[in-house]
């Protein structure tokens, strides 16, 4: 969506109480923060709920936006906080029944789509065994398509931190994937 107003005016606009200034905001980053979120937590359900925390705090919180970082910083901050805020809260994860039973009615070769959606929740356990952190790292790397220095703004670390918690992501993966590819006889 093209912004109608500078994000400048929009935060001004916002700080003001202006009901059209949110709602431009929010058509600009909810799919971007809902990404985040559903990459994050894994569970659409979760990702709805972090990204409307997400919304509430950011409105909320408008006025101590001091500008010393882009908007858009700001706002990845503010879901990588609201998920790892569900994290601690939530250290349980919701079954994927319901998306294996979808999976198993759709169309098309039914055993192919098995193999792909076994092999995908796969990754995805490995990746959500990760630490927060990592984890993180990992979805605004790979998924939000962000630079090093972008990750590091966002999550108030330094670049080396930024590489340090991708490269033992990355090593945490291979090791588990590699166990993957094993157990499935294409190692």
């Amino acid at each position: 969506m093209v912004l109608e107003r500078s994000e400048r005016e929009l935060v001004e606009a916002c700080r003001r109480g202006d009901r059209e200034g949110f709602r431009e905001l929010f058509e600009t980053y909810r799919n971007r923060v809902y990404s985040v979120a559903l990459r994050f937590s894994g569970d659409e359900a979760s990702a709805m709920d972090i990204a409307q925390d997400t919304f509430v705090k950011l409105f909320s919180c408008i006025r101590e936006f001091r500008g010393e970082a882009a908007f858009e910083t700001w706002v990845y901050r503010m879901v990588v906080n609201s998920c790892l805020d569900r994290k601690r809260r939530d250290r349980r994860w919701l079954p994927m029944a319901d998306d294996l039973l979808a999976t198993l009615r759709a169309q098309g070769d039914a055993l192919s789509e098995m193999l792909r959606w076994e092999l995908s929740l796969r990754v995805r356990a490995a990746v959500d065994r990760l630490s927060p952190e990592l984890r993180m790292a990992i979805v605004l790397r790979y998924t939000e398509g962000m630079a090093y220095g972008q990750i590091a703004e966002v999550l108030g670390c330094s670049l080396g931190t930024v590489a340090s918690r991708l490269n033992r992501a990355h090593k945490a993966l291979e090791k588990r994937l590699a166990r993957i590819g094993k157990e499935s006889g294409h190692a």
